[in-house]
C-alpha cells in the first residue's frame, strides 16, 4: 500500500513538473537579454527585467490592464447576479414552463458560440456599441452553464433549511439573502474563477469588437505587440507572463471554494 501510495506521488509530481515546464521557460525566455532569446542556457547573471520595463514604458500597457479589468469585473459581477437568481428560482421556484426554459437554457449550451458571431455583431453595429464597454459587457452578463451549476448547488440545498426560515418568518428574498446566499460561497467562486479567466483571457469577441486602441485589452493589445515586435520573444513572453499573474492570484485566492463547488454541484 506504501508502495503503491509512493508511485502515486512521484507520478503526480512528474506530472506536476512536465505541466510547469512550459511556464517556467516563458518565465526564464522572459528574463534573458535580446541577443540571448534563443540559446537553451543563459547564466543566471545575465538575467534582468529589462524586457518588463520595455513593456511598460514604450507601449500602453496600465491602459490595455484597466480595460481588461473593467470589462472583467463587469461582467464577473452581472454574472454573479443573473446566474445565482436564475439557478435559485429554477431549482426552488414552480412556475409554468420552468421545465421547457430550462431545456432551452441546456440547448444554448449546444450552439457552437462561431454561429452567434454575425447576429450579435450585426445587433451590436445597430445600437452602436462597438468599440464600446457595452458593447463588451452586456452581451455577456449571463451565462446557461453557471445558471445549470447554480442550479445543481441549491438542489442539493436540504428542503427543511427553507422550510425552518419560512416559519421564522423570511420571505424569499430573505430566504435566499439569508440561507441560501452564506451557503453557496463555493458556486460562487467557482463562477468568479470560470467568468473571470474566460473574460480575462478573451481574444474572439473584443478584436470583432475593438477598432481603437484606446479600447484594447490585454490580450489584444499583446497580440498588436506580438505582430510588430515578433523577432523579440522576451518581451512577448514576459507581456504573457503579466497577463497570466492575475489569474493564478485569483485561483490561489478561491482555490479552496472553487474544489468545493465542483464537488458539492456533481460535477466530476
Amino acid at each position: 500500500m506504501k508502495k503503491r501510495r509512493t508511485a502515486l506521488y512521484v507520478v503526480a509530481i512528474l506530472y506536476s513538473f512536465v505541466t510547469l515546464l512550459p511556464f517556467i521557460w516563458s518565465i526564464y525566455t522572459s528574463l534573458k537579454p535580446t541577443d540571448q532569446v534563443f540559446n537553451f542556457w543563459t547564466p543566471l547573471s545575465k538575467l534582468n527585467f529589462s524586457s518588463y520595463s520595455y513593456i511598460l514604458k514604450n507601449f500602453p500597457f496600465g491602459h490595455w490592464l484597466t480595460n481588461s479589468i473593467i470589462i472583467a469585473v463587469i461582467v464577473t459581477i452581472g454574472n454573479l447576479f443573473v446566474n445565482t437568481l436564475a439557478g435559485y428560482a429554477f431549482a426552488r421556484f414552480k412556475f409554468p414552463l420552468r421545465g421547457i426554459l430550462f431545456f432551452v437554457f441546456l440547448a444554448i449550451m449546444m450552439i457552437p458560440g462561431q454561429v452567434l458571431l454575425v447576429p450579435i455583431y450585426m445587433l451590436l453595429a445597430k445600437l452602436g456599441w462597438i468599440d464600446t464597454y457595452q458593447g463588451l459587457t452586456i452581451p455577456f452578463l449571463m451565462s446557461p452553464f453557471m445558471i445549470f451549476l447554480a442550479r445543481q448547488f441549491f438542489l442539493g440545498v436540504p428542503k427543511e433549511l427553507e422550510e425552518a426560515a419560512q416559519i421564522d418568518g423570511l420571505g424569499r428574498w430573505g430566504v435566499f439573502f439569508k440561507i441560501f446566499l452564506p451557503l453557496s460561497r463555493p458556486l460562487l467562486a467557482t463562477q468568479i474563477i470560470f467568468t473571470f479567466q474566460g473574460n480575462w483571457n478573451a481574444f474572439l469577441w473584443p478584436v470583432l469588437l475593438t477598432t481603437s486602441d484606446d479600447m484594447y485589452t490585454l490580450p489584444i493589445g499583446l497580440n498588436s505587440f506580438y505582430g510588430q515586435y515578433s523577432a523579440y520573444w522576451n518581451s512577448v513572453l514576459a507581456g504573457v507572463i503579466m497577463l497570466t499573474l492575475p489569474m493564478i492570484i485569483i485561483f490561489l485566492i478561491f482555490q479552496k471554494q472553487f474544489v468545493q463547488g465542483i464537488s458539492s454541484s456533481g460535477i466530476k
